[in-house]
């Protein structure tokens, strides 16, 4: 596996260190659902701050891992998209819709936890 995933209580961590292959990122979705449900997790974060560009192969992909892991229970947050790569994102019209992303894996956790600061959604 190309992503390495940490357990964090209930929540799993995927920091995702280089590109990755659209090979790599089904394997990533197939193993964040099978992991979820192995260990009953409420949250699941995705770091992309190694990411210089989110292609929209990439960006389907992983909104789609936040909808599936939905149905099986956990919320997904995405983290640390990189100013070049949200300016590029919005370009392109490519978006995370309803999926949750914050600034870096610190906002993340505080935002599953519950102690995101109000008005800080998304």
């Amino acid at each position: 596996m190309a992503v390495p995933i940490l357990k964090q209580g209930q929540t799993l961590i995927a920091s995702i260190q280089a590109a990755l292959t659209d090979t790599d990122l089904l394997e990533l979705r197939d193993a964040l659902l099978e992991q979820v449900g192995r260990y009953r997790s409420r949250g699941v974060i995705v770091d992309v701050t190694a990411l210089d560009v989110m292609d929209s192969f990439s960006t389907r992909t992983l909104r789609d891992v936040a909808h599936m892991t939905r149905l099986r229970g956990a919320q997904t947050i995405i983290v640390g998209i990189q100013p070049e790569v949200a300016f590029a994102m919005a370009q392109f019209g490519l978006t995370l819709e309803g999926v949750p992303t914050k600034l870096d894996l610190e906002e993340g956790l505080d935002y599953l936890a519950g102690t995101a600061k109000p008005g800080s959604d998304g």
